[in-house]
């Protein structure tokens, strides 16, 4: 009797020391009431914050054609849209040869302001257009003899010849001659920017077609002026 009541006493007192341990336990947990096996669980990121949800990088263009960088020329774009950077690229830089030959040459000053504004507002759009080229994954060179003097494909592009003609004259014949050509070469990138406002998709490369068409529409029409009284 007296080892049955012994035996007792002893699973009462485990009974009670494994209460203990388990209330000193609990007292041990976090802060904020929650235990350290639960607070892993707790700090979990929700399914709909703004870190658990996919990276912009990881998205595609949306057209077909390829993602793009969001820093070069963010939305969906087009075969239009990489056709219109590659083919203005080279059209831009033969504008700015252009006027760079009106250094030492050019008398009349609105030609000299019109050179400066084609120069101020061309190169940084090459910059441009070579960027969303990059972010988008295409080369610069449509590869199908587009660039260069020759421009084949390219409306308003300048012969080697025609710009052998423009280094060799000063004075007004000079300014003569720059209106007449850079007339042409500017229909010409207006009509390559009319292409991809319509056929265009991405919004920065038919924003920068609308810059086009407007401004050197502009140039156009000052250019015919100045001819006017040469």
């Amino acid at each position: 009797m007296r080892s049955f009541t012994r035996r007792t006493a002893r699973k009462i007192a485990l009974v009670g020391a494994a209460t203990a341990a388990g209330l000193l336990l609990s007292a041990c947990g976090t802060d904020d009431g929650t235990s350290g096996m639960d607070h892993g669980a707790a700090s979990a990121v929700p399914s709909g914050s703004p870190s658990a949800a996919p990276s912009a990088s990881a998205s595609g263009s949306g057209s077909g054609s390829g993602s793009s960088d969001a820093s070069a020329a963010p939305g969906p774009f087009n075969d239009a849209d990489v056709m219109f950077a590659q083919m203005m690229i080279p059209h831009h830089e033969q504008a700015l040869e252009m006027a760079e030959l009106a250094e030492g040459r050019a008398e009349d000053p609105e030609i000299r302001k019109l050179v400066t504004a084609i120069e101020q507002a061309q190169d940084p759009e090459i910059q441009k257009m070579k960027a969303w080229l990059k972010g988008w994954g295409k080369p610069e060179s449509a590869g199908h003899g587009a660039g260069g003097a020759g421009g084949h494909g390219m409306a308003g592009m300048m012969s080697e010849q025609d710009m052998k003609d423009l280094a060799a004259v000063k004075g007004k014949a000079f300014d003569r001659t720059f209106a007449e050509l850079m007339i042409a070469h500017h229909d010409g990138a207006v009509d390559m920017a009319k292409d991809e406002q319509k056929n265009g998709e991405n919004p920065t490369a038919k924003a920068l077609a609308d810059d086009v068409v407007r401004t050197q529409s502009d140039e156009v029409a000052a250019l015919k002026k100045i001819l006017d009284r040469l």
